[in-house]
């Protein structure tokens, strides 16, 4: 059975640093495309950044670029988001999804992901 289960949220000062992590058990990364969503409260949900497996297309949003990295580990299935100079703004719950795209090069929109995590709050606050 597919999980995605994310990891890593937490309290950060603005300015700081905080590194996310979605296990996503029993597929093959090589095949899947990977996106990190956020949604803060009272507004919508939004795509921040996404991973394509088989040819490794990345995108990001225009209000993290350059300052959020996604990676990934084949070995361990496991899709980081590292965010850094993080911002008040930045502060929602993040969701990891995942969808079978073995030849795929653009990422999809959540309600296109085969597999959804629960989410891990993130708030930035001093």
């Amino acid at each position: 059975q597919v999980q995605v289960v994310e990891t890593g949220g937490g309290l950060v000062q603005p300015g700081g640093s905080l590194r996310l992590s979605c296990v996503a058990s029993n597929i093959n990364l090589n095949y899947w495309a990977i996106g990190w969503f956020r949604q803060a409260p009272e507004k919508e949900r939004e795509e921040v950044s996404c991973l394509v497996g088989h040819d490794g297309t990345i995108t990001y949003s225009d209000s993290v670029k350059a300052r959020f990295t996604i990676s990934r580990d084949t070995a361990q299935n496991t899709v980081y988001l590292q965010m850094n100079n993080l911002i008040p703004e930045d502060t929602a719950i993040y969701y990891c999804a995942a969808r079978y795209s073995p030849y795929g090069t653009t990422c999809p929109s959540w309600y296109a992901m085969d597999y959804r995590g629960k989410g891990t709050l993130v708030t930035v606050s001093s």
